[in-house]
């Protein structure tokens, strides 16, 4: 019953992505949200530890989700399943702040209406905080999150030891019209739904 629950969300995510507007620029916390729960993956940026660019912001791009597809299960909290031997974790062990940005130009929404993925109107959305391992009540959440997007991941080589990790988000800024960045506190992130 619960796989049918899972489907039938997600099912009705997919309509919904179809026929929903995005959110207007005047709800900001909402538009960072809906990109958010829209993406499947982002641009993290650490400081590199690595020899010869210690010290230097380095971007990689790494899957993620807040919760499975469709308007059931978005929880805000980029989630990723990340493993030790991947380099800017390495730096993420050094120093645990970092930079996430997700963009709609992954989705076909920019595609459709021709929008270059440097277009505000492509919005992009940016978030500043640090990369935690999840505790053992959230890792269900944080798998389920995880894995319903992509499920490729469930046979990754276990000797890699993967891990949970959510970024803990301490500012965003949200791209998404003309006249420059907004600013969106947390607080106000978390309590509006995509």
């Amino acid at each position: 019953m619960a796989r049918l629950l899972m489907f039938l969300c997600a099912a009705s995510g997919l309509l919904l992505v179809a026929v929903a507007a995005i959110p207007p620029p005047e709800e900001a916390a909402r538009m960072a949200r809906y990109v958010l729960h829209s993406c499947d993956w982002g641009a993290l940026a650490t400081l590199s530890t690595q020899e010869g660019l210690r010290g230097r912001p380095f971007a990689n791009i790494f899957s993620l989700s807040d919760g499975p597809p469709g308007p059931c299960g978005g929880s805000g909290v980029p989630y990723l399943y990340l493993t030790d031997m991947e380099i800017s974790v390495q730096d993420l062990e050094v120093d645990s702040n970092a930079s996430l940005t997700v963009s709609l130009a992954q989705t076909p929404y920019c595609r459709k209406h021709r929008y270059d993925p440097q277009n505000p109107l492509c919005a992009h959305i940016i978030f500043v905080g640090s990369i935690v391992k999840v505790n053992d009540s959230e890792a269900d959440l944080a798998k389920k999150a995880l894995f319903s997007r992509h499920p490729e991941m469930e046979s990754w080589p276990k000797d890699h030891n993967w891990f949970f990790a959510k970024f803990n988000i301490t500012n965003i800024w949200v791209l998404d019209y003309f006249g420059g960045l907004k600013i969106v506190t947390p607080e106000e992130y978390y309590s509006v739904k995509p």
